[in-house]
């Protein structure tokens, strides 16, 4: 785009179709409205169903990865056929085409994961299940945490969107699922389950952040994303990311990483790697001072894994 984007010649914002996609493009346009006083009627919502909306009975790992997420969207950024894509950072994958470019994060949401539970459990945390029961997920990472601290409960497959797995949840398919705070609050959820401390579950990398990603030479609209871009959430999430790219994992690989700026003024990042079956692990924090230290973390978490840890990365 080489000119401010009037209604005649509108910014096309491409996001997945779901309400939570959509939700999160509305929150993009509202904060290039509030930045540079845009004409609502300049901007257009350009829905598409991702390839891994429409795959419902297998984990995504298995057929593709991360990319699924992405591939549509990806496809019409660079036929022009839409100027921004707007992501769940979490659901993109750590290294990205060269032709596209990370313009712009929205502030940090809640990071945290909430438990739901079915009618009939009371249980505020994952230590308060009852003996047995069934937790669905589709994360490795949910899986992997859930069966280091309860060895005795059950994880199955448990994929859709949020309202989708609500209604599983309430229908029985199981008794309690893992649900990111942040989309919950972007839903008007408010109420919907129970803040898990992350000093028991760590989030994922890039959980409760907005990534808005363009053409890496259309100089127009990155100059229109960079003021809009929260440079406290843009460091802690590249840190992050940088973590995971580091470890050479995938998204079959149980990874948490968490990085947040202490009352010191300084970033620190968290994270922990897992076996598959979450029994063994290594965890470790470092001090972000510099473009290396989340590489260095993840190398020091390899070394000191054992390697039913170690085998799953490829670092």
């Amino acid at each position: 785009m080489n000119q401010f984007p009037t209604p005649e010649n509108p910014l096309r914002i491409g996001t997945r179709a779901s309400p939570l996609a959509m939700a999160q493009a509305h929150m993009a346009a509202a904060a290039l409205i509030a930045t540079h006083g845009i004409d609502l009627a300049a901007l257009e919502i350009v829905p598409m169903t991702a390839t891994g909306d429409r795959i419902q009975d297998r984990a995504l790992a298995e057929v593709g990865g991360k990319a699924l997420w992405t591939r549509e969207l990806d496809a019409a950024l660079d036929a022009g056929a839409i100027d921004i894509a707007v992501h769940s950072l979490k659901d993109v994958e750590t290294l990205r085409d060269a032709r596209f470019f990370l313009g712009a994060m929205l502030e940090r949401a809640d990071p945290r994961d909430r438990l739901v539970v079915r009618e009939g459990i009371a249980a505020a945390t994952i230590a308060d299940l009852p003996h047995g029961a069934r937790l669905g997920t589709s994360s490795p990472r949910r899986a992997a945490q859930v069966r280091r601290i309860r060895p005795d409960l059950e994880t199955l497959l448990l994929r859709g969107n949020v309202a989708t797995r609500l209604a599983k949840i309430a229908g029985g398919d199981a008794d309690a699922t893992l649900l990111a705070a942040a989309g919950l609050d972007r839903l008007g959820m408010h109420d919907v389950g129970t803040v898990q401390p992350v000093e028991m579950l760590l989030p994922a990398a890039s959980q409760g952040a907005i990534g808005i990603e363009c053409r890496g030479d259309d100089d127009g609209v990155r100059a229109l994303l960079a003021p809009i871009d929260h440079a406290p959430t843009h460091q802690a999430v590249a840190a992050e990311r940088a973590f995971l790219a580091a470890l050479g994992g995938d998204c079959r690989s149980p990874v948490a990483a968490h990085a947040h700026w202490q009352d010191d003024g300084k970033l620190r990042l968290d994270a922990e790697i897992f076996s598959d079956d979450g029994a063994d692990h290594a965890a470790g924090h470092v001090l972000v001072a510099g473009p290396g230290a989340a590489g260095e973390l993840a190398h020091r978490l390899l070394g000191e894994a054992p390697e039913s840890v170690r085998r799953l990365f490829a670092a």
